[in-house]
């Protein structure tokens, strides 16, 4: 945790006698996202969640919930449409591009809640004792100054607390150029009880958080509105370590929570709020399977639930074998994305050690030989990699389809920390003082990378359409 604004340790905001302690209230944000693009890809803010599930454990705080990426807001003016699979697109507003955004030719947008919302939702809620913002991309950080902005103005001096991959990421730039006073680094269950003790008093710590994976509380799923999806996760880390990803930054090492608890937060969630949609968060879900994720799914099997899973981080494809393909069939996993990258031999040795030729192709054929139509599996491929051509993407595209799934562009985005991020440092591409504007993943075709903006259009329409070719039985459904 850092301390904005404050030298030595006596506590600059306690406002209540030790001796006679009241119950605080607390203000829990996910903020706006400032960007080109924006979509709801079973997108919620699980972090904050287990926050507010920590927060709980005490006795002496009344939690309020603000959510600005809420699509189904009963006072929004329109209705969101709503994708059968639980996506959709969020309420937004054309916003004027930051300077260092002028040079990029498309529209600026503030996605979420109309800023008449916003106002609306802090006139409901007690005076907040804290405020506590999270932050996920680095270049969404205009969405917490706006935040900061309009409590400020209604509260004036009260202490908020920005959490997050951001803060995480990019420490000093969030000390810097966000109005808060405590700014917290790392895993939350490590930063939230000292961020009470000082702003509260350990008076207030009637009862400790536990920092034990599996005594983790369930996530406050019960502050949101809309619980028809809800996120899951049954890990922390990840233990691979591929160039342009942060995850063993954010967390040091690799976790599993135990199968009986992930089953138990299922059928809670299932019991409790009836969700439509659960959506696994994991960035290794597939790792140790036979005694972390087949007992996961056996269990799901066994419950029937009238429910969909996805998995929108993606799937190492090494993994899927015919029993794990079978149980996902069973287990009614509707979306499945799955984490190739690219094709080109060279650069996935170099930058992604989960994949290996061939592996692709064996775990299409195990999940439509389970019953999945190859058309309707999705395959993650890298686009914008320092080095890469848009040539390596588009064979890399074609392959995808000559399988049969379709295949996802996924833009490279910059992750301070991370090998790939320091290689473009050396190269004077970035530095420490680079706006995190500039790390958007809609930018690179402008500003750095090796493939033009008409290169990249042609590749997404490459990539939504399949080039037509004649089909013979026994593909695997894959043909266009």
């Amino acid at each position: 945790m850092v301390l904005k604004g404050r030298v030595g340790s006596s506590p600059t905001f306690r406002t209540s006698c030790p001796e006679m302690p009241s119950k605080k209230n607390i203000l829990l944000v996910n903020p706006w996202i400032f960007d080109f693009t924006a979509y709801d890809f079973w997108m919620r803010p699980l972090g904050l969640l287990y926050v507010a599930a920590f927060l709980r454990a005490y006795k002496s705080f009344r939690l309020s919930y603000i959510d600005c990426l809420e699509r189904n807001h009963p006072l929004l003016p329109g209705r969101m449409k709503t994708k059968p699979d639980g996506r959709g697109p969020f309420w937004k507003e054309e916003v004027a591009k930051p300077a260092a955004l002028t040079g990029i030719p498309r529209k600026f947008s503030r996605y979420g809640l109309p800023l008449a919302l916003f106002h609306h939702e802090l006139n409901r809620i007690p005076r907040p004792d804290l405020v506590l913002i999270t932050c996920v991309m680095t270049y969404w950080y205009p969405g917490v100054q706006l935040v900061i902005e309009l409590i400020r103005k209604k509260y004036g001096r009260i202490p908020i607390a920005l959490g997050g991959v951001y803060p995480t990421l990019m420490t000093g730039h969030a000390r810097k150029e966000m109005d808060a006073e405590f700014i917290l680094a790392g895993p939350a269950e490590k930063t939230v009880s000292p961020l009470l003790e000082e702003v509260f008093g350990s008076s207030f710590l009637d009862k400790a958080g536990s920092d034990a994976l599996n005594g983790m509380p369930r996530p406050a799923f019960g502050l949101m509105r809309d619980r028809s999806v809800l996120p899951l996760i049954t890990s922390r880390g990840c233990p691979f370590t591929c160039a342009f990803c942060a995850s063993r930054i954010l967390f040091k090492g690799f976790e599993q929570f135990s199968p009986q608890s992930v089953v138990s937060l299922i059928d809670h969630v299932h019991k409790k709020y009836q969700a439509r949609h659960l959506a696994f968060y994991d960035d290794a879900l597939l790792l140790n399977k036979a005694g972390h994720m087949v007992p996961i799914l056996e269990s799901i099997v066994e419950m029937k639930l009238p429910a969909a899973f996805h998995t929108p981080n993606g799937l190492h494809v090494r993994e899927i074998d015919a029993r794990i393909a079978s149980l996902f069939r069973k287990a009614n996993f509707r979306s499945l994305y799955l984490s190739q990258e690219t094709f080109d031999e060279k650069m996935l040795a170099e930058t992604s050690p989960k994949v290996s030729p061939g592996d692709l192709e064996k775990a299409v054929r195990h999940l439509t030989r389970a019953g999945y139509r190859a058309r309707d599996l999705n395959v993650y491929l890298l686009a914008g990699l320092p080095g890469q051509t848009a040539g390596s993407v588009r064979e890399s595209i074609l392959r995808v389809h000559e399988l049969g799934p379709r295949p996802r562009l996924a833009y490279f985005s910059p992750v301070p920390g991370t090998v790939t991020w320091h290689e473009m440092a050396a190269g004077g591409v970035l530095n420490k003082s680079t706006d995190p504007l500039l790390h958007n993943k809609s930018v690179f075709p402008y500003v750095w990378g090796n493939i033009s903006p008409q290169e990249l259009k042609n590749l997404k329409f490459l990539a939504g359409n399949p080039p037509f070719r004649a089909c013979s039985a026994g593909k695997g459904g894959g043909c266009s």
